[in-house]
């Protein structure tokens, strides 16, 4: 078992140039529901690396100084797959300006579409938008009495999670709801870079807990990630 840690983010950029991965036009996969369980750290060096056209996937688009939104102001995506955007304004602008080009999935069938594309399923049937625009342009079939929506995988050249413990083989534990879309997103990226926490030997972590085989992962960077909230709601000491 070889070490998949790579020393910083900036590293890892550039073993992903050098190997061909990151190019133009690319496809990305982001975890994250909100700011919450972001690679927040490999967004920024995303970013700065420079890639322009991408195709993003991701259940949310940042907010406007984090996050997938840090990509938006620089202009560099081309095409949002996403469930909900509603914190964005510079995503609302360029949305609303026809400058991009967006991909609405209900939110449980773009975790569908996530999975299906790491389990290697190309295409599945849902009753979830039948009947509506989600449904334009697609098959619609009955099936036992009820019609069917079918919907295809997603699969991303690039995928960029957030853990919170990993082993140096690449096996990966989540933390709470942080985990979110992380682990299908694993799955269903050719290579896919993990940005983590906490980092220990291999045999360290319990197997059982264990939710995220090092098979997947090609590498690892340890951050020091900010958290941010993306409401606070507070209410007053009585």
């Amino acid at each position: 078992m070889s070490s998949k840690v790579l020393s910083d983010t900036g590293a890892v950029f550039e073993h992903l140039r050098q190997k061909g991965v990151l190019r133009n036009g690319m496809t990305v996969m982001a975890g994250g529901f909100g700011l919450c369980g972001i690679p927040e750290q490999l967004i920024i060096a995303l970013r700065d690396s420079g890639v322009r056209d991408i195709t993003a996937i991701s259940n949310n688009a940042g907010v406007d100084d984090w996050g997938l939104g840090l990509l938006l102001k620089t202009r560099q995506i081309r095409k949002m797959v996403s469930s909900y955007v509603g914190e964005n304004a510079e995503f609302e602008r360029q949305f609303l300006a026809k400058e991009l080009e967006i991909e609405f999935n209900p939110q449980g069938t773009l975790a569908e579409r996530i999975r299906a594309g790491g389990a290697g399923i190309p295409a599945f049937f849902t009753a979830t938008g039948v009947g509506t625009l989600v449904a334009e342009g697609k098959e619609v079939r009955e099936i036992e009495g009820r019609k069917y929506v079918m919907e295809t995988w997603l699969r991303a050249d690039l995928s960029l999670v957030k853990a919170w413990k990993a082993d140096r083989f690449g096996n990966l534990i989540y933390r709470k709801t942080a985990r979110n879309f992380n682990p299908m997103m694993a799955q269903a990226g050719k290579v896919t870079i993990v940005e983590v926490e906490q980092l220990v030997e291999v045999g360290e972590l319990d197997p059982e807990s264990v939710v995220t085989p090092g098979a997947y992962v090609d590498g690892i960077v340890v951050t020091k990630s900010e958290k941010r909230i993306e409401q606070r709601t507070t209410r007053k000491r009585s």
